[in-house]
């Protein structure tokens, strides 16, 4: 393996985008059903490491979560279709199985003293400044995790860790000095920012189809989930006292400030008496659960109906996980909470998902057609005017003066001159991750006087920026992929 290491060693880069174990207040998001194959448990194989169904959905759950904060709670299924999350959380957990793959083949591991030790320093897990085994616990009970899965879990992201830093650890001095002259470099360019709006399409109604039908299967509506359910309604009761201090005692660590110290009793009265008052209303829930299931109803008491989708439910996001995992033979659901009420669920039907007709489909095929034809025509309008083209033009520039490129974002303006500085090219264009294109052309080159020192930041963002190009595409040919999922 160092043979291979030593002969690949430009690819072996220092950073991977590795998704954090990001459970605590990480609200479910589905996207239904899809056909595994033969592989029951599994949508992908990568060398001798798994990837199971339920992996795949935590890494669309937690970047769905991502993006809905970026769009400031207004993302939605049809939105994560567009922007093609489900392949992006297949793709990443891919990404990291090819890394530890390597991991493997290099016998590394992570101790159950490195991991002890890292969940001990993690604030979430503290109680008054230190570790609390209790609060660990108690945290991952309340989000539905087990030890052995959150452990599992964040031994896998530190493995990883560990492999990129020992692929990095040795080559760092080196390519720091081979990129001081690189960073030195100034450049004066001229250059113009290209963006989809300036491209005009005409309405190609048999485009459209002809791109439906190529991607039909793309295009499905969601299963439903049909279910019939009975309310509990909240019980309030009058604890007497001794009640609510055996219950104080035993719940103790539970109530505490906003410092995180203990509530006196007198103080954490009214919680305890709600506390009571909710475990008296599940027990009556399961009461009510076992008369439904043998179908002895009081007959006072008529079951609710609605249709449950990913996208579409009266319930919350935990709740309509469950539901959506009811089955012809498991079709009852145990009492869980619903707002202060108890709920008590039936699936009546199932109706799988199946692929939309073309006129069910056209308005959100249109929009991918509409997206992908304006990419087309906007590489070839930078094809057609790079060469002679009217923009702005800096003074001289290095790769850090992203601040110095009016019209364009931070980001963008970061994205383009990492770019530009990689390149030979001295006209051309560069299309940025958002979509847009740059159009360029280098009018002088000079070095500066001053001597650049390239610090360990930028050698790992430069290896960073060639990732994708590098380390994960040796890594496939070295380990084969394979996909089990369908509709993805």
């Amino acid at each position: 393996m160092i043979t291979w290491m030593q002969r690949h060693r430009k690819y072996l880069v220092v950073t991977i985008w590795i998704s954090t174990i990001a459970f605590i207040g990480a609200g479910f998001v589905g996207w239904g059903q899809y056909s595994y194959g033969d592989k029951a448990g599994a949508v992908a194989k990568v060398g001798d490491r798994t990837i199971t169904a339920e992996e795949l959905q935590k890494s669309y759950s937690n970047l769905f979560n991502q993006y809905n904060q970026v769009f400031q709670g207004k993302m939605d299924e049809k939105m994560a279709q567009q922007l093609g999350l489900q392949r992006q959380a297949l793709r990443q957990l891919v990404n990291q199985a090819l890394v530890l793959n390597l991991a493997d083949s290099y016998g590394m591991v992570v101790s159950d003293k490195e991991l002890s030790d890292v969940i001990q320093s993690q604030p979430m897990f503290f109680n008054e400044g230190s570790f609390d085994k209790a609060v660990y616990e108690k945290a991952l009970s309340d989000n539905r995790m087990t030890k052995k899965e959150y452990e599992e879990s964040l031994r896998k992201e530190l493995l990883i860790q560990k492999t990129l830093y020992m692929l990095a650890s040795n080559s760092r001095t080196y390519e720091t000095k081979t990129l001081t002259s690189a960073l030195g470099v100034s450049d004066k360019i001229s250059y113009k920012l290209l963006t989809p709006e300036m491209v005009n399409l005409t309405e190609n109604e048999a485009g459209l189809k002809a791109f439906w039908e190529k991607r039909k299967k793309e295009f499905k509506t969601e299963p439903v989930y049909e279910i019939a359910y009975v309310r509990q309604a909240s019980l309030s009761l009058a604890p007497d006292e001794k009640q609510i201090s055996e219950y104080y005692e035993a719940n103790r660590l539970t109530f505490k400030d906003a410092a995180g110290k203990i509530i006196p009793l007198a103080d954490a009265r009214s919680m305890i008496i709600a506390a009571l008052n909710d475990k008296a209303t599940e027990k009556e829930a399961l009461r009510l659960y076992i008369d439904y299931k043998k179908g002895q109803l009081n007959p006072a008491v008529t079951p609710e109906k609605t249709a449950v989708t990913a996208s579409a439910s009266a319930f919350d996001a935990k709740l309509t996980k469950e539901i959506m995992a009811l089955t012809e033979q498991k079709p009852y659901l145990k009492p869980r909470k619903a707002g202060n009420d108890y709920v008590i669920a039936k699936l009546e039907k199932f109706i799988p998902a199946r692929t939309k007709t073309y006129e069910e489909a056209k308005t959100q095929a249109n929009i991918l057609y509409t997206a992908e034809l304006k990419k087309e025509k906007l590489q070839e309008l930078a094809k057609n005017s790079y060469r002679s083209f009217s923009g702005m033009t800096t003074d001289f520039i290095t790769r850090a003066d992203s601040s110095a490129l009016p019209g364009l974002t931070q980001q963008e303006a970061s994205e383009f001159l990492s770019k530009l500085f990689t390149s030979k090219q001295k006209q051309g264009f560069i299309t940025l991750e958002s979509g847009n294109v740059i159009i360029y052309n280098v009018l002088e080159q000079k070095l500066l006087q001053t001597k650049t020192i390239a610090d360990e930041t930028a050698v790992a963002k430069l290896k960073g920026d060639v990732l994708d190009q590098g380390l994960i595409k040796v890594l496939e040919n070295k380990y084969p992929v394979e996909i089990y999922v369908e509709g993805i």
